[in-house]
């Protein structure tokens, strides 16, 4: 229980601990030096999400990073936990903006961080304003910036892979770049296995082969949500 408390302690002081910095970003993207704002958002943000993760014990181990290509891809990942994020965002060196559920953007300081990042925040509930975040995501693709989404909408809490939902890949196929499975395993063990209570735990990241997309059939593109979920599964066997 201590360590949860001062975690959380900890997560907001080094926010507003970062404020400067904050600050200095909502100036360059004022100022149109958007390439500035991205590099210097994308450090700030790598640093504090590793400094989460290892706050909390946690050990992070990855294979495969060297296949990701260069240029904008789309990251799919299993869901296991609420660190899931922290943990893609500081420990895969690609800059990175994640599709999240759109109860994100009632907190101070992080939606502002999230949107400088290129986030999109989706209301499931919501048919017609998720079709316009996957629009919208899809035009950041296209701008150069690398995405992240969490098909199966929810987390699992344990080992088991969930269903995707339908059309979770159309952004990956309208902007025509590759996509990158991403297996997560034992990030549910910091939190959602103790009942939110914080402990250490080894959470071991697999990042298979790219899929390319640019150029794919309409059948094959059918066939791809199954085919990268096939994908996360088997390397949850591993």
């Amino acid at each position: 229980m201590i360590r949860t408390i001062l975690w959380f302690v900890y997560f907001w002081l080094y926010l507003i601990a970062i404020e400067p910095a904050l600050l200095k970003v909502n100036r360059l993207t004022k100022e149109g030096k958007i390439a500035e704002r991205d590099q210097l958002t994308a450090q700030v943000a790598k640093k504090w999400a590793q400094s989460l993760v290892r706050f909390a014990g946690v050990t992070v181990e990855i294979t495969g990073e060297e296949k990701i290509p260069s240029g904008p891809v789309l990251f799919v990942s299993n869901h296991q936990g609420n660190f899931d994020i922290p943990i893609l965002l500081g420990y895969i060196n690609k800059p990175k903006a994640f599709i999240a559920k759109i109860e994100l953007l009632k907190m101070p300081l992080i939606r502002t961080w999230m949107t400088h990042m290129k986030c999109v925040f989706m209301d499931r509930s919501d048919i017609r304003q998720s079709l316009k975040v996957i629009n919208q995501a899809a035009e950041h693709l296209k701008e150069g910036y690398s995405m992240v989404i969490f098909p199966e909408g929810t987390r699992s809490k344990g080992e088991f892979l969930g269903e995707f939902k339908p059309g979770s890949l159309k952004l990956g196929l309208k902007a025509g770049v590759p996509i990158v499975p991403i297996t997560i395993r034992g990030s549910y063990k910091i939190m959602e296995q103790n009942g939110f209570i914080i402990k250490p735990a080894l959470v071991e990241i697999t990042i298979s082969d790219p899929i390319l997309t640019d150029g794919l059939t309409k059948d094959k593109g059918t066939e791809l949500p199954e085919k990268v979920r096939q994908i996360i599964e088997q390397g949850l066997k591993h």
